[in-house]
């Protein structure tokens, strides 16, 4: 386990965290800090606890928000890929409708071309 410092509203807190996230939980103190000092600005003085709470609950509300957001695109993700799946499917019905098609004009073109082949005044 390692352990880092940051600095959050002024005041340093030592965390342990995994080794090798160091970095990425400094950020998130970072970026905590940067939330609180925004809203110091915008609220003035109205305590270190509440500025905290306030913080904590507009990330967690974009937290939420981006998990909603994900979860509507992982729906219509599915719903391309079965799509896409269904439109291949066709593809592929054509294809084979297709091909039927040209088969029959070819047998029909031999037979022609037998028929014709045989005709001696032609």
């Amino acid at each position: 386990m390692s352990q880092v410092q940051i600095t959050i509203d002024g005041k340093t807190f030592r965390m342990a965290c995994e080794d090798g996230q160091e970095a990425h939980l400094e950020a998130l103190g970072r970026h905590l800090d940067g939330r609180i000092g925004e809203m110091r600005k915008t609220f003035g003085e109205i305590g270190d606890l509440r500025l905290v709470v306030m913080a904590a609950i507009t990330i967690t509300d974009e937290f939420f928000e981006a998990r909603r957001r994900t979860e509507t695109l992982g729906k219509e993700m599915q719903l391309v890929r079965s799509e896409q799946s269904s439109v291949a499917a066709d593809a592929g019905q054509r294809e084979a409708e297709i091909a039927g098609a040209i088969d029959r004009m070819t047998q029909r073109l031999e037979r022609i071309t037998a028929l014709l082949a045989t005709r001696p005044d032609l």
